[in-house]
């Protein structure tokens, strides 16, 4: 692995799904799917004048199947509200717009390459694919994480699936098909493909892949850690489900609700996973982080004190670790917490600057955590 990497990346750290009733078992899919597409979109805030619609496309974005390299707009990086400085692109830096196809289906997507480091040779670097909540984007994704800003420092390329509208009335990412929870199938293939097809037009590092994802695209992130560790190092699952915690819309409503839908699939190799979640998220019951931490297949947990970040909302810790003592899994439980990125920026949509900064953690737990 690269040493230099991990060393910059350090020092960059430190410097709607559930609610309602679910729908009677002899009802129409008509009724189930425009149900749960409603609730999917938890709770959403109301556009803003001016403000594209949740769920519409993108102008611009090429169709299916076509690939592109131009950059996006300036003035696409986020549509929450005009970017700060801090915010605003580096100079060199892309934020570029693509799509990708394969027998499985096709996906548009946005990939930030870093700007060039000058003088220095660009040797491989990282890759950390981002799968956005139900109604979000990329860019609202990428504002409200700010993973961009990091990956600027560090120096790494950050890859956005977007789901679209005609896959999912909410954009929402089809956690809950069996069809979707799969490998060589659905949208695990595809997403698994374009990350395939990333490493081949980038340098990128085969041991430094990662993968993480908000609520639907939480849930998501799990599919593809089981279906693809040969591919993902680790995993970052926010507020989300396990992976087959549901295999249609009536289990999936369960799931979401109390966090005991249908067995949870049972993964092959495990692939080292961070969790975050809030205690008082009412969309994704928490329960749902524990059964994430159950594929894990630990042998042993231990829970330091109960901690606060600075200044803001309390959390706690579980460390899970395997036989060999070796830690494959971070449980972050984010007291009085709800459904919401922790410590993300109000620019995107579903965030929570009060909480610990789950970027942050995740890039590290990702640089602690390379395929060995």
């Amino acid at each position: 692995m690269n040493k230099d990497w991990l060393r910059t990346l350090r020092a960059t750290i430190d410097p709607g799904l559930v609610g309602g009733t679910p729908p009677a078992a002899d009802g129409t899919l008509a009724r189930a799917t425009d149900m749960l597409h409603r609730l999917l979109a938890g709770n959403a805030p109301a556009p803003q004048p001016g403000m594209p619609q949740p769920g519409m496309p993108q102008s611009g974005m090429p169709q299916p199947g076509m690939r592109s390299s131009q950059p996006a707009s300036p003035t696409a990086w986020s549509f929450r509200q005009r970017p700060s400085s801090a915010e605003s692109q580096p100079p060199g830096a892309r934020f570029l717009v693509g799509s990708y196809g394969c027998e499985a289906g096709a996906r548009p997507y946005k990939l930030f390459v870093p700007s060039p480091r000058g003088g220095q040779p660009d040797g491989p670097v990282g890759l950390v694919v981002m799968l956005h909540g139900c109604t979000q984007s990329a860019d609202d994704f990428a504002a409200g994480t700010r993973m961009n800003e990091f990956a600027e420092r560090g120096h790494f390329l950050v890859l956005y699936p977007e789901q679209t509208q005609s896959a999912n009335q909410n954009r929402c990412w089809n956690w809950f098909n069996a069809g979707d929870q799969r490998r060589g199938s659905g949208e695990p293939a595809v997403i698994a493909g374009m990350t395939r097809q990333i490493m081949r037009d980038y340098p990128v590092d085969p041991a430094r892949v990662f993968v993480a994802g908000l609520s639907a695209g939480g849930a998501a992130a799990a599919v593809l850690g089981a279906a693809y560790p040969d591919i993902y190092a680790a995993v970052g699952v926010h507020s989300g489900l396990a992976c087959g915690a549901a295999t249609d819309m009536v289990s999936a409503f369960s799931a979401m609700r109390s966090g005991k839908g249908g067995s949870a699939i049972r993964v092959g190799a495990v692939v080292p996973t961070i969790i975050f979640h809030g205690d008082r998220d009412t969309t994704v019951h928490p329960a749902n982080a524990d059964a994430v931490a159950a594929q894990l297949g630990a042998t042993s947990t231990t829970q330091p004190p109960r901690e606060r970040h600075d200044g803001g909302r309390g959390h706690s810790r579980m460390f899970h670790t395997d036989a060999a003592g070796r830690v494959v899994g971070e449980q972050w439980t984010l007291h009085g917490g709800g459904h919401a990125w922790s410590g993300g920026s109000p620019a995107g949509s579903f965030t929570d600057p009060a909480g610990p900064d789950a970027t942050a953690e995740m890039l590290r737990f990702f640089g602690d955590n390379p395929r060995r």
